[in-house]
């Protein structure tokens, strides 16, 4: 078969490779060891993974990330067409280019955990230089971070990588501690800056979730109109989600419902963090209480256990994955690697959309860092990390 052309893609870039016998030929031998990496790296957790199969919410229903993303999905919205050019801009970027799926490196903790205690690890990224090389060097679809940190290099990257500017951030320099999200600049200041989108928090389920609520809606309708993608944390946030030692600020219902709040004020994808539990709704409505609404199906016919069947409730719940779900890699830990890749392959199993993972990354040497964002990258472009 020799002479004849396999064409593959690496990086967005399509390009012709001779068609060698397959024990020698390069390409063929690094897709090969993807999946061994993979399997070697959820150890004994790998055959429940990746052979899985999801038995509530059947893949057929949902809408499911491809290279066509933009355009099966979002001409029909009301986003203009400046929104659909920058969503379409971080879909061709970086490694995961044109395969529908996300990696971001998401940098906004000197604000929430102190510049300090975030960055004591790599004082390489107290300087925003330090960032952005590191998701430009990364392969990342994009680079979120601070008005500060991308304000700063927007003349110099801007054109490189998509920006995503954070504009709202919890600061726990306030004595005693507070857990309010409030805003550091404005959606026209991350426009000029060159932004191909903006993110927000809300903390779903607080005291200030209201104000909150309705702050981030009017600035995702401005980003709107100014042609800015829009990306919300739908995090969890109330004393009372921690019920007789059980934690349910994780739990499938509650982060799935806080997703489908954060689609209906306009956010195009989604960031939360990785089931852990279910049963929040019914654990709030013990003693007599009366929290919220919930259905006996949501248990017992759309999620099972498995960390695949929790994580594709919160898919259902971002419109049946209209809005892209992106599940944030969590703190920097003894096995960040082993970590990332699970993480990885729940989210893409379930029918998620990628990955944000921030401090496993930049919290290490360059090398390693891009070592880590590579590494959850190549399961999104391992074919044999099937949807469940």
């Amino acid at each position: 078969m020799a002479g004849e052309q396999l064409r593959v893609a690496s990086g967005g870039l399509s390009q012709k490779r001779s068609f060698l016998p397959l024990d020698s030929d390069p390409w063929f031998r690094y897709k090969s060891s993807m999946i061994d990496e993979i399997v070697s790296q959820l150890g004994d957790k790998a055959d429940d993974l990746l052979r899985h199969e999801c038995k509530t919410v059947d893949a057929s229903t949902l809408h499911l990330p491809g290279p066509d993303w933009v355009e099966r999905i979002f001409t029909s919205t009301d986003r203009n067409q400046r929104v659909l050019n920058n969503l379409q801009r971080m879909f061709s970027t970086g490694r995961l280019g044109n395969t529908g799926y996300l990696s971001i490196l998401p940098v906004d903790q000197g604000i929430e955990h102190s510049a300090g205690a975030s960055f004591a690890k790599n004082p390489r990224c107290f300087d925003p230089e330090g960032i952005v090389e590191l998701a430009v060097e990364g392969g990342c679809n994009a680079v979120a971070s601070t008005f500060g940190v991308l304000g700063m290099l927007s003349r110099k990257y801007a054109h490189r990588i998509p920006f995503l500017v954070k504009i709202n951030h919890n600061e726990l320099l306030t004595y005693p501690n507070q857990y309010k999200e409030i805003l550091f600049g404005t959606v026209e200041q991350a426009y000029d800056m060159g932004a191909a989108a903006i993110g927000a928090t809300v903390y779903f389920g607080s005291d200030d979730a209201h104000r909150e609520i309705q702050e981030i809606a009017e600035a995702f309708a401005l980003a709107h109109e100014l042609g800015m993608a829009t990306v919300l944390w739908c995090y969890l946030r109330n004393n009372e989600f921690k019920q007789d030692d059980e934690d349910y600020h994780l739990a499938a219902d509650l982060t799935g419902q806080a997703n489908h709040l954060g689609c209906t004020i306009g956010a195009d994808i989604i960031k939360q963090k990785l089931p852990e539990n279910n049963g929040g709704f019914k654990a709030l409505n013990t003693g007599g209480s009366s929290y919220g609404k919930l259905d006996e199906r949501i248990y017992t016919e759309l999620t099972s256990d498995h960390p695949i069947d929790l994580t594709r409730y919160q898919v259902l719940n971002c419109y049946s994955g209209r809005a892209g779900l992106i599940n944030s890699g969590g703190a920097s830990g003894m096995n960040d690697f082993a970590e990332a890749v699970r993480t990885a392959v729940v989210n893409k199993r379930a029918g998620g959309m990628g990955l944000i993972s921030g401090r496993k990354a930049f919290q290490r040497p360059m090398a390693e860092g891009v070592k880590l964002l590579n590494t959850v990258q190549d399961i999104y472009l391992c074919k044999e990390v099937t949807v469940a």
